[in-house]
């Protein structure tokens, strides 16, 4: 059984397994968008997602610990230049999947990772939809005085 166990072992022993998310990290953060299996998908925004989190302050300390898992310094340097500057106000949730049905050869569920940030057709010009709350009409008026104001407008112009 599984209690308790944190993340995916995705089949493969430990060095293998760092390795290869790590180098699925730099391939994302280079193209800002990769197909891979849904199992190794969820495992790499486990992995990625802190790391962009930490880019969010550029500091020695931060550049460290983020080249100590990408072991790339072109990925870090990137990482640090333009993708935290992207994504300096949001509050997490940096990465999207989306499932692209199953692999042709052996039926694995395949899925597309990318940065939330540089996808123009969900995001267009960076523009954030405006969230709106199912709040009753707040300082705004209420039925009866919308009726009123109506029904004085249609009066005034009888008039003339």
């Amino acid at each position: 059984m599984r209690h308790g166990k944190k993340h995916n072992h995705l089949g493969r022993k430990t060095a293998h397994r760092k390795a290869m998310l790590a180098n699925m990290a730099c391939s994302l953060i280079e193209h800002k968008r990769i197909n891979t299996t849904v199992a190794k998908a969820k495992a790499l925004r486990v992995f990625v997602e802190p790391l962009i989190t930490k880019s969010k302050a550029d500091t020695t300390h931060n550049r460290r610990i983020v080249f100590s898992y990408l072991r790339d310094k072109y990925a870090v340097t990137e990482l640090f230049r333009e993708i935290s500057v992207k994504v300096a106000d949001r509050p997490g949730g940096y990465i999207r999947i989306i499932k692209l049905g199953n692999r042709q050869g052996d039926n694995a569920p395949m899925a597309m990772v990318e940065l939330v940030d540089y996808n123009e057709l969900y995001n267009p010009k960076g523009a954030k939809a405006k969230k709106s709350t199912r709040r009753s009409r707040r300082g705004g008026s209420n039925k009866a005085e919308t009726a009123q104001v109506e029904a004085t407008s249609t009066e005034e112009k009888s008039e003339e």
